[in-house]
C-alpha cells in the first residue's frame, strides 16, 4: 500500500512565502514524475508544477519566477516553495506522484490536499 501525504499550508499575506511537502510511504519500488495542483472554489485543478525523476521542471505560466519545485528521491518526497504569494493562489494543493508499486505497474496516487490562503 502507498500513502502519499501533503503538508505546510496555511494562511499568509500577500508578498509573503510558504513551503509544501509531499512525502510518499509504503511499498514503493521507485518514484516517476512528481507534481503539484491546486483548485480554487468554482475552478478545474490545473497543474502547477511538475519535476521528472531526471529532475526537469515545468512550470505554470503564473507562478513561473514566484514558486520552485524540487524533490528528494532518498526521502521519497518534493517540495514546493511559494514566494510572492498573490490571493489568486489560494487553493487547495495537491501532490501527485506517478509510483511503481511493483516492477510491472506505474500508477498516479494523489495526497488528500493542503489548504493554501493568501490574504489580501
Amino acid at each position: 500500500q502507498v500513502h502519499v501525504v501533503e503538508s505546510g499550508g496555511g494562511l499568509v499575506q500577500a508578498g509573503g512565502s510558504l513551503r509544501l511537502s509531499c512525502a510518499a510511504s509504503g511499498s514503493i519500488v521507485s518514484i516517476d514524475g512528481m507534481g503539484w495542483y491546486r483548485q480554487a472554489p468554482g475552478k478545474q485543478r490545473e497543474l502547477v508544477a511538475a519535476i521528472t525523476s531526471g529532475d526537469s521542471t515545468h512550470y505554470a505560466d503564473s507562478v513561473k519566477g514566484r514558486f520552485t519545485i524540487s524533490r528528494d528521491n532518498a526521502k521519497n518526497t518534493v517540495y514546493l516553495q511559494m514566494n510572492s504569494l498573490k490571493p489568486e493562489d489560494t487553493a487547495v494543493y495537491y501532490c501527485n506522484a506517478q509510483i511503481r508499486p511493483n516492477w510491472y505497474e506505474l500508477r498516479d496516487y494523489w495526497g488528500q490536499g493542503t489548504q493554501v490562503t493568501v490574504s489580501s
